[in-house]
């Protein structure tokens, strides 16, 4: 992996960990029985799972064979 697909999978990470956080805060489970969104870390944790899943979809690899 070169150091700019790093970069960019870092940078996933941290904006979806802020986002998942942010969700939390402002729409969050009212009930508390949601899986994801009940408790701050939850959400947290998803949100820089799929930041960095969707940040990744940006790498480009090389081919050489």
């Amino acid at each position: 992996m070169s150091k700019k697909a790093i970069i960019i999978s870092v940078v996933g990470v941290i904006v979806g960990a802020i986002a998942g956080y942010a969700y939390y805060h402002y729409v969050g489970c009212a009930s508390g029985t949601c899986a994801i969104t009940s408790k701050p870390i939850n959400s947290t944790l998803y949100g820089s799972l799929m930041g960095g899943l969707l940040f990744n979809l940006f790498v480009k690899e090389n081919k050489n064979k």
